[in-house]
């Protein structure tokens, strides 16, 4: 095998057994920042050694015999005489030494255990957002500072930094390495959600840069939700959330035209949806209703994102059941955003004149200032209304807030189709 299709043999395996192997060096060691170190220098091992000693047979049970052993190596140099250390150095050296597969097998008999406490772990509340999506990247989904640095424009610097800091506060903050007790289980679940949501909407529609979407943050999203799924299958809202993302993810190829550019929900081509993902989403959020008890909001935004899966043209589009659950989810997790959604769903299923009164009610709300798609939804409806002098203005508006520079191409587009027809307007009355 060549020394490149060795490397990417190793990207692979990184990719998929990363995640475990840090969580596994973690319970032992009981930091995450640590056991991350631990895994890329059986990494480094392996990038070395394989492309002359050849791919081994069970490529995970040797990265994490390698990282063993260095935790060992490095907490005998350590100064620190700790009983902590001592006590971790015992645990390690009661593994069979004989065989790495005995070391592999203790760890595989909680590995769900020890993924479970890793998501928990780098999705902690004491970190920021941005932080927790980004250690949870690097830690669950094996990409490189570079890649995440890429997937959310900003400088690989900052997210260095990010990770940086989010592995120090997790260490001086002595946040332990566990699943929350059942008082506090659905708290820090709603934040381990929030984090991959937030990596999906990233993905989704990207909030700077030249590209609509991100479709490798949409993927690794999708995947850490399938595993979180794994680990807590009668947890309702998690089978929500991927029920969510799933059929979100299935427009994905609609919704951009041949160079890029956004192609809107009504004008995209339902043919291209994808099917085996609209099936899964349907599955997944049958899932979470079957298990019974109160509609948490991920489920009721998938039920949503179903109303238009199961359109088969956006004129057969169940406007006024997306009205009703919009009203039920305004009641459980109530916020601007919410209630902007919702007045886009009362403008199709009752007129532009009722969306645009519920618009205007929003105009003042502090938190929606900079928040582009406030103008972008008043201009559509006043396009509806025929007041294209107004819809000109607010559509240009939100084309000077977007981050997106497809966004700002669409939304000039509009606002130029809108001066177009008050100019034709004007030019028939006279």
């Amino acid at each position: 095998m060549s020394v490149a299709a060795t490397h990417r043999v190793i990207n692979a395996v990184w990719r998929i057994e990363s995640a475990k192997i840090i969580a596994g060096l973690a319970r032992v060691v009981r930091d995450v920042g640590l056991a991350e170190d631990l895994a890329q220098d059986a990494l480094v091992a392996a990038l070395e050694q394989w492309p002359e000693q050849g791919v081994p047979d069970n490529p995970a049970a040797w990265l994490m015999a390698v990282a063993k052993h260095r935790a060992i190596d490095r907490l005998r140099r350590s100064k620190l005489q700790e009983r902590k250390h001592e006590e971790i150095i015992r645990e390690l050296n009661s593994q069979s030494d004989s065989t790495t597969q005995d070391f592999v097998a203790a760890l595989d008999d909680d590995i769900g255990d020890d993924l479970l406490r890793l998501i928990f772990t780098a999705c902690h509340p004491a970190l920021s957002a941005e932080a927790r999506a980004a250690l949870t990247l690097r830690l669950l989904g094996g990409l490189t500072t570079g890649e995440i640095a890429r997937a959310f424009l900003v400088p690989e610097p900052t997210i260095a930094q990010r990770i940086v800091r989010a592995k120090r506060t997790l260490a001086e903050t002595h946040i332990p390495f566990e699943v929350p007790r059942a008082a506090e289980f659905g708290v820090r679940l709603s934040s381990v959600l929030e984090v991959i949501y937030l990596i999906f909407n990233e993905g989704y529609s990207a909030t700077v840069g030249e590209s609509w979407m991100r479709l490798e943050l949409c993927d690794e999203a999708l995947r850490l939700g399938r595993i979180l799924v794994g680990l807590v299958p009668k947890e309702p809202e998690v089978h929500g959330l991927v029920a969510l993302m799933e059929i979100q993810a299935s427009r994905a190829r609609a919704r951009m035209g041949p160079s890029g550019q956004i192609v809107p929900l009504f004008e995209q081509n339902r043919a291209r949806w994808d099917q085996l993902l609209i099936r899964r989403g349907l599955a997944a959020l049958e899932r979470a209703e079957a298990l019974g008890g109160a509609l948490g909001p991920y489920m009721l935004q998938a039920a949503i994102a179903a109303c238009h899966a199961r359109a088969r043209a956006p004129e057969e589009t169940d406007w006024e059941r997306i009205v009703a659950i919009y009203d039920a989810l305004a009641q459980l997790a109530p916020s601007p955003v919410v209630e902007l959604n919702r007045a886009v769903a009362v403008g199709m299923a009752f007129g532009p004149e009722a969306g645009l009164e519920l618009v205007d009610e929003l105009i003042s709300e502090p938190s929606l200032k900079s928040y582009h798609l406030l103008p972008s939804v008043r201009g559509d409806l006043l396009a509806k209304l025929g007041r294209n002098d107004e819809a000109c203005v607010e559509f240009e508006h939100a084309a000077s807030l977007t981050g997106n520079a497809r966004e700002r191409e669409l939304l000039l587009k509009r606002a130029a189709a809108c001066a177009r027809e008050s100019k034709g307007s004007n030019h028939h009355r006279l």
